[in-house]
């Protein structure tokens, strides 16, 4: 699978942000996160033990970043968004409320217009630190594939003890200020068949979405190699009548 190989790259087109810049606060020869997703790009999370000096120091990713924004700036490249993704899941770092408050500064400098966003898997919420820090930016993208526990555990896989009751709990003390991101897809794993944009699955999730009431939705299929085989990518016009129902309860609703 794909691993990212520095700290701050591209920028990179990506569906939902145009032209993204990425950081990367992981090591860039292993994955860590919190999640082992039967459909993640960086492959299976082979790394089980979370521990902090895995991560890059604040001061060489606010290094790297702003050598890399002032590089586009001089050259005058577009960037609509500066995104955490990388080689797992960013919100694990011990200091990563220190990362976002550096970041701010910077994008301030370099490209105060552009929009700040962390891809997180919301496992990290209970923290306040981490909660506090996604409250300052402007894009916190929270996953939530499923919102029953033996499809959670099916698709999400987590590595560390929680449960998706847990993840909807602490996603409420966002105060609906973020964007719920879910991946609609189907497959069949070791004899299990599972597709989350069903019923009674749909009507469940639909149902956590309302309650949530976040300032956006994004949902999409797969778009890459995945490490589990046998999963299948869900149509255009299915994600769209999805969309079209939730946005009969005021909701805005993009479709990938």
């Amino acid at each position: 699978m794909f691993l990212w190989d520095n700290i701050a790259f591209g920028p990179v087109h990506s569906r939902r942000l145009g032209s993204s810049l990425g950081i990367n606060v992981s090591p860039t020869t292993q994955k860590i996160c919190s999640f082992d997703c039967i459909y993640c790009e960086c492959g299976w999370t082979l790394e089980k033990n979370i521990n902090p000096a895995f991560f890059f120091s604040v001061e060489v990713i606010i290094d790297a970043v702003e050598k890399k924004l002032s590089h586009c700036k001089e050259t005058s490249t577009q960037i609509n968004s500066i995104t955490f993704s990388g080689n797992g899941e960013p919100t694990l770092h011990p200091e990563f409320d220190q990362i976002i408050e550096s970041l701010v500064v910077l994008r301030n400098k370099y490209y105060p217009q552009t929009n700040i966003t962390c891809l997180s898997n919301a496992t990290q919420l209970s923290n306040n630190k981490v909660l506090s820090a996604l409250k300052k930016i402007e894009n916190p993208i929270l996953k939530l594939d499923a919102v029953v526990e033996p499809l959670f555990q099916l698709i999400n896989k987590p590595i560390i003890p929680i449960s998706v009751e847990d993840i909807i709990m602490q996603l409420q003390q966002m105060n609906g200020d973020f964007i719920l991101q879910t991946l609609f897809f189907k497959g069949n794993i070791d004899g299990h068949f599972f597709n989350n944009a069903l019923e009674p699955h749909l009507s469940l999730w639909m149902n956590v979405a309302k309650q949530l009431h976040p300032k956006k939705v994004m949902i999409y299929s797969l778009d890459r190699d995945t490490p589990a085989h046998g999963l299948e990518k869900i149509s255009k016009e299915s994600l769209q009548e999805i969309a079209q129902q939730l946005q009969k309860f005021n909701m805005e609703v993009t479709a990938y």
